[in-house]
Order: C-alpha cells, then sequence, then structure tokens
C-alpha cells in the first residue's frame, strides 16, 4: 500500500542506490537538463522584456527549422542506396 499512495511521485524519484548519492544526484541532474527544468529556471530568474522574449521565441523557432532542414540533409547524404553516391561533385 504504500508504494501505491505514492505512486504519483515515482515517475520523479530518483533510487539511490548503495549510498551512491554523488550518482543519484548526477542522474537526476540529467534528467532535469534533458526535461528542459534548467533553461527554463535560468530564463525565469530575471524579468526579460517583451521584446527579448518575442526576439528569443523567434530566434528558436528558426533554430528548430534549421535543424530540422538540415538534419533532412544529413539523412538524405547518408542513404546508401542513391542513384549518384557524391551529389553535387560532378
Amino acid at each position: 500500500m504504500g508504494m501505491r499512495k505514492h505512486a504519483q511521485f515515482l515517475a520523479r524519484t530518483v533510487m539511490v542506490q548503495d549510498n551512491n548519492v554523488e550518482k543519484a544526484s548526477r542522474l537526476l541532474n540529467s534528467i532535469l537538463s534533458k526535461e528542459g527544468i534548467f533553461e527554463q529556471y535560468r530564463r525565469t530568474r530575471y524579468y526579460e522584456k517583451p521584446t527579448q522574449t518575442r526576439r528569443r521565441i523567434n530566434f528558436e523557432k528558426c533554430k528548430a527549422i534549421y535543424t530540422e532542414d538540415m538534419t533532412r540533409k544529413i539523412q538524405f547524404i547518408l542513404r546508401k542506396n542513391r542513384e549518384n553516391p557524391y551529389p553535387g561533385s560532378d
């Protein structure tokens, strides 16, 4: 019953094994950084002017578009069953 009672906190829990607190701390930090918690904390730590917010959001959108296009191009280049294995080198 104890675990079922606190099941809502299980997903946000890092278990400490063999009294290795440093390893658990590193794992927690990596989870928080992957979820963007640290970035959100740094952003909301100080007031951000509305123009800076708009510029940041526009930059993030442009960066996401660029990254998506570049990923698509890299995947195209890395394909092995192309007619011309070296496009652009004619």
